[in-house]
C-alpha cells in the first residue's frame, strides 16, 4: 500500500496562516470542484485503471529488453519528457547509465532543441543497438521532431531503412496527426496517447510507462499506487488531503498574496519531480491573470542559496517541503578529526540522518519565522508512492483550476510563439 502523507498544520497554525472559517467558507466550492472532476472522469482520472495501455506498454518494453539493445534514446518535450524524467531519475540508480550491470540499454532523453546535448547523444550511443521513442500527441512538435529527424537520420545510415523500421516506437495519438501519419507509411510500432489525457498529465500512459519499463521499473506498481490515490479521493472527495491542499493554495494566494509556491525536495532523486510538477502547476492554472508561480528547490543545497530569501525576504510564498522516510541507502559517517569541534561531532552519525535533521530544521525554522509551508512525506522511493504522489498533484491541479475558474486542461499562451516559430522555420500555412 502507498505511503502518502500531507501535512498541512503550518499553513494554518503559523503567524498569518489560514482559519478555519475561510476554509468553510470555500467548502461548497470544493466540493463542487471535486464532484465535477469524479462525475466529468477526465481521462488522467482512467489512466491508473486502464490495463490496456500498461500490458501494450509491457509488451514493447519486453521487445526493447530482449533485443539486447544498448540504448534507447526518449525524444520528447514538456509532458511528453518530465514525467519520464522524473519516474527514472527518482526511482532507477542515480548513475544508471554508467552500472554495467544494469540488466538494460541506456537511457537518454533528447528533451530541449539542443545542439550541443544532441550531439552528445549521438557521440556516446551505439547506433546498431539503439532503439527510440518518440512521444507527441500531434506530431508537429517542432523540436520533438527536430530531434526525431536527427537521431533517425543516424540509425537509418548505421542500420538501413529496415533496421530503423524495427527499432522505433511513436507514441502519438492513435487516430490522427503527423506522427500517426509517419507511423503508418513507415510501419512503425505504435503506442497510444488517448485523445483525452494532455502532456503533462500522460505520465501514467504509455509516455511514462514505456520508458520505465525499459529501465527495468515497476508500472504495475506505479499504476497501484495512482489507483489507490483514485479510490481515495472518490471515498474521501473534499477530505482528501490533495483536494484539501488545492483550497489551502488557491487560499494562500488569492486571500494572502503568496503567489510563489516552492517545492523544495529533499533528495536529488526527486529533482525532475520538482521540474515535472512546476509544468503541470504553472501551464495548467497560468490563465487569465490567476495562478501562483511555482518554483522547485533541492534541499540541502539550496539552503546554501534560496533559504535566506525564503526565511526574510517578501512575504510572498509558500513553501511545500517533500521529505523521504527511508532513503534507499545511507551512508554511515566515519570518525575523524575528533579534536576539531566543527567536524568531530558528524562521526557516528549517517548521511541520510543529516539530511532529515537539516530538513526538520528548514521547517521549524520557516514556522518560527512566520513563513507558511507544509510537507509531503513518502515513506520511501517506491514505485507505488511515485505513482500516488504524482496522481494526487494532478488532482490538486485540476480541484485548483475549477477553484481559479480556468481550464486546467488546456495552454492557449504556448501556441503564439508556436505560430512564430513555424513561420520563421517556414512551415507552410504559417
Amino acid at each position: 500500500m502507498a505511503d502518502v502523507t500531507f501535512d498541512y498544520q503550518n499553513l494554518l497554525e503559523v503567524e498569518g496562516g489560514l482559519t478555519e472559517r475561510e476554509l468553510e467558507e470555500l467548502s461548497p466550492r470544493l466540493r463542487e470542484a471535486v464532484d465535477g472532476l469524479l462525475d466529468g472522469r477526465p481521462g488522467f482520472m482512467r489512466l491508473p485503471r486502464t490495463r490496456e495501455y500498461l500490458d501494450a506498454s509491457l509488451e514493447v518494453a519486453e521487445r526493447v529488453r530482449s533485443s539486447g539493445a544498448t540504448d534507447f534514446v526518449h525524444v520528447g518535450i514538456g509532458g511528453s519528457a518530465l514525467g519520464p524524467m522524473a519516474l527514472h531519475r527518482a526511482l532507477s540508480h542515480p548513475f544508471y547509465n554508467l552500472i554495467p550491470d544494469r540488466g538494460g540499454p541506456r537511457l537518454h532523453f533528447a528533451e530541449n532543441a539542443d545542439p550541443t546535448t544532441l550531439s552528445g547523444i549521438l557521440d556516446v550511443i551505439e547506433p546498431e543497438g539503439t532503439w527510440v521513442n518518440v512521444v507527441t500527441k500531434s506530431g508537429s512538435t517542432a523540436e520533438t521532431m527536430a530531434n526525431f529527424l536527427v537521431i533517425r537520420g543516424a540509425l537509418a545510415k548505421a542500420l538501413g531503412d529496415f533496421g530503423y523500421q524495427s527499432r522505433t516506437v511513436a507514441t502519438t495519438d492513435p487516430e490522427k496527426g503527423f506522427l500517426k501519419r509517419i507511423a503508418d507509411r513507415e510501419d512503425l510500432s505504435t503506442l497510444p496517447i488517448p485523445p483525452d489525457v494532455g502532456g503533462r498529465f500522460s505520465v501514467l500512459s504509455p509516455v511514462g510507462l514505456l520508458p520505465a519499463a525499459v529501465a527495468g521499473l515497476d508500472a504495475e506498481a506505479l499504476l497501484a499506487g495512482a489507483a489507490r490515490c483514485v479510490e481515495e479521493v472518490e471515498e474521501r472527495r473534499d477530505e482528501h488531503p490533495a483536494v484539501a491542499g488545492a483550497a489551502m493554495h488557491y487560499l494562500m494566494d488569492t486571500s494572502r498574496g503568496r503567489n510563489i509556491r516552492v517545492m523544495m525536495v529533499y533528495a536529488d532523486a526527486l529533482e525532475r519531480l520538482a521540474a515535472w510538477f512546476v509544468q503541470l502547476w504553472a501551464e495548467s492554472l497560468g490563465k487569465d491573470g490567476k495562478g501562483s508561480t511555482p518554483h522547485g528547490a533541492v534541499g540541502t543545497t539550496d539552503q546554501h542559496s534560496q533559504l535566506q530569501l525564503y526565511m526574510e525576504g517578501p512575504q510572498d510564498k509558500v513553501i511545500e517541503i517533500v521529505e523521504v522516510g527511508r532513503p534507499p541507502r545511507d551512508v554511515e559517517i566515519p570518525g575523524a578529526y575528533e579534536d576539531l569541534e566543527g567536524v568531530g561531532y558528524l562521526s557516528g552519525h549517517t548521511v541520510g540522518e543529516l539530511l532529515g535533521v537539516e530538513c526538520d530544521a528548514t521547517r521549524r525554522a520557516l514556522t518560527e519565522a512566520g513563513r507558511p509551508n507544509d510537507t509531503i512525506r513518502l515513506g520511501s522511493l517506491s514505485e507505488e508512492n511515485l505513482g500516488y504522489l504524482m496522481q494526487a498533484l494532478e488532482v490538486q491541479t485540476a480541484v485548483a483550476g475549477a477553484l481559479y475558474g480556468v481550464n486546467p486542461y488546456d495552454q492557449p499562451g504556448v501556441e503564439a510563439g508556436k505560430r512564430i516559430t513555424y513561420r520563421r522555420m517556414g512551415r507552410p500555412g504559417y
